[in-house]
C-alpha cells in the first residue's frame, strides 16, 4: 500500500524539515514556542482545517454553542484542528469537544489559545498544542467567524491543506505545494545525518565529518 504524505511526514522531524524549508529560501513557517503540546512524546502531522473566531460578550449561550457545535459538525476526519480564536482568556478545547473530534478522526488541535478539561483530554490521547490552561469556556463569549479560511498564528501564514509537523521541538507549517518535495528531501537529509553520527561515533573528527558530508 502506498503511504500517504501525512505517514512520510510524520517520519520526520522538525529539525530537519526546518532546515529543509531554511535551505529552499523559505521563511516564518515555525510556530511560537510559547504553543506547546500536551503530550510532548505525540508526534501531531497532517493536513489542516482552520478555524478563526472572535470575542463577542453581547454573544447569547444558545448562539455561542449552536456555532461551536456547528464547527465540530464541519470537522475533517485526517486533518488537524487549527485555530486562531483572537483570545488568549478562554478555552477554545474542552472534552466533549476532544471527544469529538477524536471519534470523527481528527488527528488533533493547534491553538493558538487556551484549552481546559485537561484531565479528561489526557486521558483519551487527543493531542493538543495550545498556550495555556482554563476553566473558561466560549458559552457566552466567543464566535466563529471563519472556516476554511487563511489564519496566522505569530508570523506564520496557515491556509487550509497545508500542513504541520509538530514534535517537542515544535511545529512548522509545510505549504500544501510544497510537502511532497520537502518530505522527500528531508528523508535524503536524515540519511546523510546519519552517516555524519555513525562516521563520529566511529572515530571521525566533526570537522571531517562535516566535509565529507556536507552536514552537520
Amino acid at each position: 500500500m502506498t503511504e500517504s504524505l501525512t505517514e512520510r511526514l510524520s517520519r520526520c522531524y522538525t529539525g530537519v524539515v526546518h532546515d529543509v524549508m531554511r535551505g529552499r529560501g523559505l521563511a516564518d513557517f515555525t510556530l511560537p514556542p510559547e504553543i506547546t503540546p500536551l503530550v510532548p512524546e505525540k508526534v501531531l502531522c497532517g493536513p489542516v482545517f482552520t478555524i478563526e473566531g472572535h470575542v463577542d460578550d453581547r454573544a447569547e449561550a444558545h448562539q455561542t454553542l449552536l456555532e461551536w457545535t456547528g464547527l465540530l459538525s464541519k470537522a475533517k476526519p485526517g486533518h488537524i484542528w487549527v485555530c486562531q480564536p483572537n483570545d488568549r482568556v478562554i478555552a477554545q478545547m474542552g472534552e466533549l469537544s476532544a471527544e469529538t473530534l477524536q471519534k470523527k478522526g481528527v488527528l488533533g488541535c493547534v491553538i493558538d489559545g487556551n484549552i481546559r478539561d485537561v484531565n479528561f483530554i489526557l486521558k483519551i490521547g487527543f493531542q493538543c498544542w495550545r498556550r495555556r490552561h482554563t476553566p473558561r469556556d466560549v458559552v457566552g463569549r466567543w464566535l466563529p467567524r471563519g472556516f476554511d479560511v487563511p489564519i496566522t498564528i505569530g508570523d506564520v501564514l496557515i491556509r487550509p491543506g497545508d500542513y504541520l509537523i509538530g514534535d517537542r521541538d515544535g511545529v512548522i507549517r509545510v505549504p500544501q505545494e510544497l510537502v511532497g518535495a520537502v518530505t522527500d528531501e528531508a528523508a535524503v537529509a536524515m540519511n546523510t545525518e546519519n552517516k555524519v553520527r555513525k562516521a563520529i561515533l566511529d572515530g571521525m573528527d566533526p570537522r571531517e565529518a562535516y566535509l565529507t558530508y556536507g552536514k552537520f
